[in-house]
């Protein structure tokens, strides 16, 4: 199911309320108009700069959304807003229906299901790929007492779905810093998944992979979307023709454009500043 672009939803004055997917209520989450996040009117400024101009988001419970543009076009900036890094100047922020991330810090915007994975993967890289997934537990242990607990059997079971989910199941007991730059993007991930987040917003995720590496992520992101909702930043063209039903384009920290690929591909704004004849 798709959805269709905000300035329609806000034509007819919807909003919030009723742009998501309604596919699936999040647990532990209050999104019952199906909306998992909502960014309206956003502003940021920095020394002068505008990098976010009364940007208006919405993400759907169980959508995988793709967002492209230009360098420069506030992508990161508009991440580091929903994870609490930077506080926008004017504008509101919700996760589900109840949690204004404008008020809460980066650590509680963690714990409530926002999960940021970097274009650079960054492991434990001396430890097995079992222990940094044992590490990542959402637990309220301190680090190093986790590694010295005993994993109860739930525990156990989690960690291994995690494994058959990454495919890194045969690299358990391997040093993290041995794995190719691709299996550290999926252990990185699968690092996320331990911490059952409602949202994952990722950056750029194959860049630098095989063409294979690509391929499975692209298979991994489809098989984890509706089970979680996936914000997912990429400038490889192919890729998010693979995996996006709903695009959004950025330009100058607004919304240039959204929809399907071929409606964003077909925009003339967006040939003009993104993609070139």
């Amino acid at each position: 199911m798709k959805t269709a672009p905000v300035a329609e939803l806000m034509a007819d004055g919807r909003g919030r309320d009723a742009i998501g997917l309604g596919r699936m209520k999040s647990e532990g989450l209050d999104a019952r108009h199906g909306t998992i996040l909502s960014l309206e009117d956003i502003n940021v400024s920095f020394d002068g700069f505008k990098a976010l101009t009364n940007l208006s988001l919405y993400i759907g419970v169980g959508e995988l959304r793709c967002i492209i543009g230009p360098n420069g076009a506030g992508k990161t900036t508009m991440m580091d807003v929903i994870t609490g890094k930077t506080r926008p100047d004017s504008g509101s922020a919700w996760f589900g229906d109840t949690l204004d991330l404008t008020r809460m810090s980066e650590v509680e915007i963690a714990q409530a299901g926002i999960g940021r994975k970097f274009q650079k993967p960054t492991v434990f890289e001396a430890l097995s790929v079992f222990e940094n997934l044992e590490l990542a537990q959402k637990t309220d242990k301190s680090v190093w007492a986790s590694l010295g607990a005993r994993l109860s059997g739930e525990q156990r079971d989690r960690i291994d779905e995690v494994f058959d989910t990454i495919r890194l199941g045969q690299s358990r007991h391997r040093p993290a810093g041995l794995l190719s730059h691709g299996q550290k993007q999926f252990l990185e991930i699968g690092m996320l998944l331990m911490q059952a987040p409602q949202l994952l917003l990722l950056d750029e995720p194959v860049a630098g992979m095989t063409d294979a590496e690509t391929e499975f992520t692209a298979e991994l992101f489809k098989s984890l979307a509706r089970k979680h909702s996936l914000m997912v930043v990429e400038h490889d063209m192919g890729f998010v023709e693979t995996i996006a039903d709903h695009v959004t384009v950025l330009h100058q920290g607004q919304v240039l454009a959204e929809g399907s690929l071929a409606q964003v591909q077909a925009d003339e704004r967006v040939i003009e500043v993104y993609l070139g004849r």
